[in-house]
Order: structure tokens, then sequence, then C-alpha cells
């Protein structure tokens, strides 16, 4: 019975996939199918609702709306600027000035809104113009930006470990967010080395130098949006507050900027709270949906028979580790990352604490994988927004893709087979 229940859920779910239901949707009517094998309708339609709710009912998942409309007010207000004038200073000078500036700006701007999408967005619509009037191909520039806005979902604070650290049974929050912030930079590192790469074979220009007064001038322009990490961040690891609380201080913090800034008038709030709402509506209910499949899972044994057939295959902590990188990998092509972690979490998670690995690395192990499938048709959420902030079709942006590919994918092995590079910080300061 249990096998034809797998069945009946992998089938059910990878068909309605296919015929272009929403992930959430498949994701609920799957779990809903399988159980009704098992027990009758009304136990089965309660039983997931009950889960769904109990799901939602998390004080840490607050931190998500919040992290969400600090971000949606960095997009309007006046920040992304501030860090692409101080990344031209930082690397402007490097071999591809430009792409090098894309690369530090979106992963300056991603650690501090923790979202890809606004990083993509923002950053996106002031250096594609920049970049395609000094020369640089248009592809190519949309290819940068999109591969690295995804850096801000390793770099802290980041929405998606708080999902991760849900979906893996209380996994310290704090720890993942200091995890994450060696393998980020190493990212990011990966795609300025590409990229420059790249750019001396195609003699891209360098940026034009900045005087020493204006580029001091440009860094205290940009020290009071990069503070925000430090309020953040080090709030949480001294104990002065949970992340939740830290998502409602961004939130301050960052409407003061902007006022500051003078980049956001009373009317522009009910678009951006109306953004925010749309955005958090459809987090939370793949939370809810992929938790109570989550469940359906559980009780078809699903993350045991996976384990089995795993460990059946190998119980070599490396090869495993490839295996699971490669099936995270082809994952991340076909479903969105929220979904993808509250789902194979809870069946990889107990195989490879099994053979030694910290929850903590592997944590960062599938986000940095997952991080990839959002570069990728036919779901990559931050292709189609680099593209369409770009003017420009996805057929243009997937050959100039394939090298950032490679780049992101070496990194994640170094840091899937180096775990000290991951564990460092958090063991430093004690967690």
């Amino acid at each position: 019975m249990e096998v034809f229940e797998i069945l009946v859920l992998l089938i059910s779910f990878l068909s309605l996939l296919i015929l272009g239901v929403p992930i959430a949707f498949s994701i609920g009517i799957a779990g809903t199918l399988t159980l009704l094998i098992s027990i009758l309708p009304m136990p089965a339609f309660t039983t997931l609702a009950q889960r769904m709710a109990v799901a939602l009912n998390s004080f840490a998942l607050l931190a998500i709306p919040f992290f969400v409309l600090a971000g949606q007010l960095m997009n309007q207000g006046g920040i992304a600027i501030r860090l692409i004038e101080f990344a031209k200073v930082l690397v402007g000078r490097l071999p591809g000035g430009l792409a090098m500036v894309n690369i530090t700006a979106n992963m300056l701007f991603g650690a501090i809104s923790g979202s890809a999408a606004a990083a993509s967005s923002a950053i996106g619509s002031f250096m594609g113009p920049k970049m395609t009037e000094e020369g640089y191909d248009k592809g190519y520039s949309a290819a940068v930006n999109i591969t690295s806005a995804t850096t801000g979902l390793v770099i802290p604070p980041s929405n998606i470990m708080i999902v991760y650290s849900l979906a893996s049974g209380g996994v310290s929050i704090a720890a993942l967010f200091l995890a994450g912030y060696i393998p980020g930079l190493l990212m990011g590192l990966g795609l300025m080395i590409t990229a420059a790469a790249i750019a001396y074979r195609r003699n891209y220009p360098v940026g034009e130098s900045v005087g020493f007064k204006e580029g001091v001038m440009k860094f205290l322009n940009a020290v009071p949006s990069i503070f925000l990490l430090v309020v953040v961040i080090g709030g949480i690891i001294a104990g002065y507050f949970t992340a939740t609380e830290a998502s409602a201080i961004a939130v301050v913090y960052t409407l003061i900027l902007a006022v500051i800034y003078k980049q956001i008038k009373f009317k522009h709030f009910p678009g951006i709270l109306l953004r925010t709402i749309g955005i958090t509506s459809i987090v939370m209910l793949l939370i809810g949906t992929s938790m109570g499949l989550s469940w359906v899972m559980s009780y078809a044994n699903l993350p045991q028979a996976v384990g089995e057939g795993l460990l059946a295959i190998s119980n070599d902590k490396i090869v495993l580790l490839i295996l699971i990188n490669i099936v995270l990998l082809i994952v991340g092509i076909f479903m969105d990352m929220t979904p993808a972690v509250l789902i194979f979490t809870p069946i990889f998670l107990p195989v490879v604490v099994e053979l030694g690995v910290d929850p903590i690395h592997f944590g960062i192990i599938m986000i940095m994988n997952l991080c990839v499938g959002l570069c990728t048709p036919p779901v990559g959420s931050v292709l189609f927004i680099g593209c369409s902030v770009a003017n420009i079709g996805i057929e243009r942006v997937i050959k100039p893709l394939i090298p950032l590919f490679v780049a992101m994918v070496v990194v994640l092995l170094i840091i899937t087979y180096f775990p000290e590079i991951s564990l460092w910080l958090p063991r430093v300061l004690g967690y």
C-alpha cells in the first residue's frame, strides 16, 4: 500500500505541474489525493487543514512579512542607487568594471533585503542600461544580474533560512544566518572571477577611477544602508532580539532611511503594502500546503523509503552528497525554492545527519543548490524578473548563463565538501 501511495503522490503532483497548475495548488491537491487512498474524505480534509494551520502557527514565520516589507521599502527607497555607487568605488576599476559593480551591488542589496527578486529588479533596472551604454552584451548583462541576485539568499538575513529552520524541526536561525556569510561571499567571488574572465576575453571596458574625496562621500552615503546588517545580525547574535523581532526593527530602520532619502511619499504606501501582502500570501500558502504534504509523505513512509534507498546505493558520505546535490539541482529546475525546502528537507536531512553531516551545513548546501534553480527555466522566478527588467527574451540569456552556472556549481561543491567554511563562524560565536 505504501508503494501505491507514493506512486499516486508522484504521478498526481507531476501531472498537475505539467498541466500548469500553480505550485501551491499542485502540492495541496497531490497531498489530498494521496491521503484519500488511506482514510475517508472528511478525516482526510480536516487532517490536512489542521496540518496547514499548525504549520503557519509559528512565531518565527512572522519574520517573513516583515522582511518582505523591508525589501519593498528598500526597492523604492533610494537604497539601491547608493549601494551601486559604493560598489563602483570598490570594484569599478576591475576588468569588466560594471559587471563587477552589478555583482557587488546585488550582494549588498540582496543581503540587506533578503530577497533575490527585489535585488534583481532594483539593481538590474539601474545597471542594465548602464552596461548596455558601455558596450556590454545585453544577454550577458542580464545573466550577471540574475545569478548575482541569488547571493542575497545565502548572505543573511534570508527568508529561506527561516523556512529551512521550520522544515528541519528548529535548527537555530541565528546559526544559519552566521553560516551563510562565507559561502555567500564565495559565491559572489566565484561569479566575479568568471565575469572578469569573460570581460577580459571580450575586452569590455573598466570603470572610471574615483577620487579619494568622492569615494569617501559615496561610502558615507552607503553606510546607513549597510548598517542595517549590523543592526539586524548584531542584535540577534548579541541576544538583544530574536530573528522575528529583528525583522520588525529592519522595517522601522528602512522606513526611516526612506523618509530621510525622500524617495517614498505617502501615496506610495498602499502599493508597497499591497505588494507585501501579495508576496507574503503566496509564501504562506506554499508553506501551509508544503507542510501538509510533508506530513502526508511521513504518513506514507516516503522519507524512510528514500533514506533506505539512498543508503542501499552507498553509505559513503561523499557519494550520497553528490547524489543529493544532483537531485536538488534537478528539483530546482522544476520547483520554486520555498516548497522544495519544505518538502525535501524532511526527506534528506535524516539521511545526511545519520552520516554525520551537520544540519546547519546541510541547510546552506540545500539553499545554494536551489539558488541555481531560480535562474533556470521553466519556473526560475529570478530568471523571469531579470529578463523582464532587461527587456530581453529568455533565449538570449541562456548561453551567457552557462559559465556563471558552472561557477555557482563549483562553489557549491567546495561548500559541500569543506563544511568548516559554513560552520566556522557559528562555532566561533558559540552557536
